[in-house]
């Protein structure tokens, strides 16, 4: 099938889906509202060198930055492209055009093959459904080769402002990751303190983050995953990034994609008016 846009809708909630440009979710409009960011004046051949900053990516396979673009796989040191040095950042999928496996008027699913510069061949595999209340993200790395470390997770920009009051974000880790001046964690971990935040947290109950623009919509992100990236440092936008790890995780906390088991993970967002 092709790479076009495609289109999801139940109730009032409408979702883009947009598999030629990284597998991005390029918008979710509530009754009209439009939730994300969008990338409105980003020439396509730009977009990937401004880490993308709209919509929704996936972040495949790997999270947020690895040090100095180096992982340790098996007993081999592998170097990424530096795509925002002195690091590499946010994994390689959203890069490429997605293939659409599979569509229906609420629900897409798409694919995209692990290829270079990633040394290992495999398959991501993503979900994106949609009922009148929720959107649901799942995500899947299966490998029918050698095994590799992996990560998954998700870079959604929400607009700050939907025309009301700027959003609020209440959620209750269990702790912050110190962050050294690289931009990293430095294994440290801290009591959470006040934002505004590039970090990363930890909540080991799963995560769970309410958006609230007053006296229009509330918004909570949820994910079985015990890892999450705040970032809200950017005027129009704040970032909620649920993650099967934290940053330079492919070094600190890997999770191993075999033949057998593949790497698995879901987000939901779930809305309601007030």
């Amino acid at each position: 099938m092709s790479d076009e846009d495609i289109t999801l809708t139940a109730g009032d909630a409408e979702v883009t889906v947009q598999p030629g440009n990284g597998g991005r979710v390029g918008g979710l409009r509530i009754g009209g509202v439009e939730l994300l960011r969008q990338g409105v004046g980003v020439p396509p051949g730009e977009r990937s060198r401004a880490w993308g900053r709209f919509g929704c990516f996936p972040m495949v396979p790997w999270c947020g930055r690895i040090r100095d673009g180096r992982f340790l796989d098996g007993a081999e040191v592998r170097q990424m492209p530096l795509n925002a040095p002195p690091h590499a950042i946010h994994g390689t999928v959203r890069d490429h055009a997605w293939r659409t496996a599979r569509t229906s008027t609420d629900e897409a699913v798409l694919t995209c093959e692990l290829v270079d510069p990633w040394p290992h061949p495999g398959v991501v595999t993503q979900i994106v459904a949609l009922t009148q209340d929720a959107l649901t993200l799942t995500m899947s790395v299966e490998t029918y080769e050698s095994s590799f470390p992996a990560q998954i997770g998700w870079h959604p920009w929400f607009n700050r402002n939907l025309g009301g009051e700027d959003v609020t974000l209440d959620f209750d880790p269990a702790w912050q990751e110190e962050r050294g001046d690289d931009h990293l964690p430095t294994g440290n971990r801290l009591d959470p303190k006040p934002g505004p935040w590039d970090d990363c947290f930890g909540m080991p109950g799963g995560v769970e983050a309410t958006l609230t623009w007053p006296g229009q919509l509330e918004l909570k992100v949820t994910s079985r995953e015990e890892w999450v990236v705040v970032y809200d440092e950017q005027r129009e936008a704040v970032c909620v990034e649920p993650q099967t790890g934290p940053p330079n995780g492919l070094n600190t906390q890997p999770r191993l994609v075999t033949p057998l088991e593949p790497l698995e993970a879901t987000t939901t967002w779930s809305w309601r008016r007030l």
